[in-house]
């Protein structure tokens, strides 16, 4: 989906950066999420959305607005910006997605399920996001059973000195700025970028008015150098520090909860003759901090070193092949414990004739506890011609029980694996330079699904299958230099054993257009409509999970070739809904900034 909303022009300087850098830097569209090593989109049979800097930059207030508007992807927040936030793709948790950020599994060992809370993050620093669908273990390892979002900070895009700086100021006394400087050169590439986010938020339960406030602070560093002309190094690091309020009950509104992350991850890449290799290690650790609630503190750790190699294989052929071993670690007050999996992986990239694409990729993974595990995908793409081609996927998942689900307070070590079967097939049309049309069937089945389980007052495996299945419709087309029209639907039916999923909505549509207006200006309109969503069924009875329908609109105008100002109004129509029952959800706000570039 191409929704460049008002940050299209408040990127008018990189877009219009010298041509010397674009014709030297320019090699076209490649998505690094779909396979061991990157890949032409056109070539590849996994479902990837891709979200480019100017679809991030200044759209929407947190960033998980942005992912839901994407086909296939819906949330459930517990409040507003800040709180505990669950993504869903095609209609399977947070714990099934797997989440990197520049490299690094973000996803925290010390959560229920082994999950990244998108609740607080926003979309400063972000240069790129990639939303790879589908059971994806075979590639990405034990939590990418629903898919993978890897995210990419900003990078420098043109030779010499470049970055931005930008503050933002709205509804609930929100205030927002962030500031990015980079340096490129033939070698070498340095990109930093810090934020600062602040909201006095709204109430996080509906059953009190008082305002649930939420502020962060978070930095983002790369750096990659070539020594030679075999050999590169480089680094990327993050470290994130907040503090939300909470609600800690329907009866008891106080509360605060802290958190800090940080990733560091180091790596090089070299060649030896025909083979590519790369070596990284990588640390993340997060701290949650109550100190007031029943669990004081979690912990999580992770430290993961990792070998790939590729080698081309000549007619259009590759081999990519690895190693892995990670280690995660926990600890809470009452508890604490480890896991160690070691794994061995490949992939095969053929091109048997010259309109067909093949990917074949094997996964062993070796667990402490549960011993190995084999998983695998089989990907193709069938270019009927060059502008329509038909993909397909069939992919096997596992999901190893979470350091919590075993150890914690509510734990339990009799857990077994998930294990998962993916199958999507898509078709694809391309309507010239002006857009393009897509649809894609899915279908993804579970066996012993981990769930809490109240009777027991523990986690366990629910008896029978899961299965989520729909359909994903997507477009969108330029009509005219001024005006594009993008749209999706997602249909998606996921049950237990016949039952439906809550929380998981059965229809989700979004519609909305761009336009330029002249003298600076453009704009945009959009409005989602989410349909026949089932509630948890300990919400209270006066909950308003159900159908919503919001209207968005952006505008904004180019002061000069480096500095932009915008106006976003989120939810026009003051839409009384909650995608969690009980909880509240923001009402019509307006935000206004100023971006400048250099």
């Amino acid at each position: 989906m191409k929704r460049t909303l008002l940050a299209s022009a408040a990127f008018t300087a990189l877009a219009t950066a010298p041509a010397l850098a674009e014709d030297i830097y320019d090699i076209g569209e490649i998505v690094v999420s779909a396979g061991l090593t990157d890949v032409d989109p056109a070539r590849t049979g996994a479902t990837v959305e891709v979200i480019e800097e100017n679809e991030v930059q200044d759209a929407d207030t947190s960033l998980i607005q942005t992912l839901a508007r994407e086909p296939g992807v819906s949330f459930s927040a517990n409040g507003g910006v800040g709180t505990n936030t669950t993504i869903r793709i095609r209609g399977l948790s947070n714990n099934y997605v797997g989440v990197r950020f520049d490299g690094i599994d973000v996803s925290d060992p010390s959560s229920t399920q082994t999950a990244f809370n998108f609740g607080g993050l926003t979309g400063a620093g972000i240069g790129r996001i990639e939303i790879l669908k589908g059971s994806q273990s075979a590639i990405h390892g034990s939590e990418a059973i629903a898919g993978l979002i890897d995210i990419t900070s900003k990078r420098p895009t043109e030779l010499g000195f470049s970055g931005s700086v930008g503050g933002e100021i709205g509804s609930f006394n929100t205030l927002s700025t962030d500031f990015n400087a980079a340096y490129m050169n033939e070698r070498a590439e340095i990109s930093f970028s810090l934020s600062r986010f602040h909201t006095d938020g709204i109430s996080a339960r509906a059953s009190d008015t008082e305002a649930d406030g939420y502020e962060q602070t978070m930095l983002n560093f790369s750096t990659r150098y070539a020594l030679t002309d075999t050999v590169t190094v480089g680094a990327s690091a993050l470290w994130r520090d907040y503090e939300v309020d909470i609600d800690r009950s329907t009866s008891d509104s106080s509360g605060i909860n802290y958190g800090t992350q940080k990733g560091v991850r180091v790596f090089t890449e070299f060649q030896t003759g025909a083979v590519t290799h790369e070596l990284a290690y990588s640390v993340y650790d997060t701290e949650r901090l109550d100190p007031t609630g029943w669990t004081t503190y979690f912990y999580g750790d992770r430290k993961q070193l990792e070998y790939l190699g590729s080698v081309d294989l000549g007619a259009n052929s590759g081999l990519a092949f690895g190693l892995d071993q990670t280690k995660e670690t926990f600890e809470l007050p009452s508890a604490s414990g480890g896991t160690t999996t070691r794994s061995a992986f490949a992939e095969l990239t053929l091109q048997p004739t010259s309109n067909l694409d093949l990917s074949v990729a094997l996964r062993r993974d070796d667990h402490s506890i549960f011993g190995g595990a084999t998983t695998g995908r089989l990907a193709a793409v069938w270019h009927l011609a060059d502008d329509l081609r038909i993909r397909a996927v069939y992919g096997s998942g596992f999901r190893a029980p979470s350091l919590y689900e075993l150890y914690g307070p509510y734990g339990n070590a009799a857990l077994q694996p998930e294990k998962s079967r993916s199958a999507e097939l898509g078709i694809e049309k391309d309507l010239s330079d002006k857009g393009s049309v897509r649809a894609t069937l899915f279908r993804t089945k579970i066996d012993n699904l981990i769930e809490y389980d109240f009777v027991l007052s523990a986690y366990n495996q629910v008896p029978g299958t899961t299965v989520s299945k729909g359909i994903e419709l997507a477009g969108d087309y330029a009509i005219s230099d001024t005006l594009s029209l993008y749209a999706n639907y997602t249909y998606t039916d996921a049950k237990n054993n016949g039952a439906r999923l809550q929380r998981v909505p059965k229809h989700d549509l979004v519609l909305g257009a761009n336009a330029t207006f002249g003298n600076g200006f453009a704009g945009l309109a959009e409005i989602q409509h989410v349909a026949d969503v089932l509630p948890s069924p300990y919400a209270p009875a006066t909950h308003k999970v159900g159908d919503y329908t919001l209207l968005n609109l952006g505008l904004s105008y180019a002061i000069n070739d480096s500095t932009q100002a915008y106006l976003r109004i989120e939810n026009l129509l003051d839409e009384d809904y909650e995608t969690a029952g009980g909880y509240n959800t923001p009402g019509r706000a307006a935000f206004f900034g100023v971006r400048a570039s250099f």
